[in-house]
């Protein structure tokens, strides 16, 4: 296990074997499962998982809060021909 100051390292073993206390950290802080040395996997809390994946409005609330709504900009269609790009 190694900490540092975004959560806790944990190898596929170490993380198996010990378990419970994983997943008592990442209540308070993200718990990264490494597998052959690179991170494979986080851990986060059920509150914290549902904070991400959470809907933060419409497309169409995006675009009627965008910041460059009234602007005057120049979004005409360019009509040059296509390049040829290698197969």
């Amino acid at each position: 296990m190694l900490t540092s100051s975004k959560g806790t390292n944990w190898t596929v073993a170490g993380a198996k074997a010990r378990l419970s206390e994983v997943i008592e950290r990442a209540q308070s802080s993200p718990q990264t499962i490494t597998k052959n040395g690179k991170p494979s996997v986080v851990v986060v809390s059920a509150e914290e998982w549902q904070r991400k994946i959470a809907r933060k409005g419409t497309l169409a609330e995006f675009l009627l809060d965008s910041p460059l709504r009234g602007a005057d900009l120049d979004l005409e269609r360019q009509r040059d021909e296509p390049r040829d790009l290698p197969r």
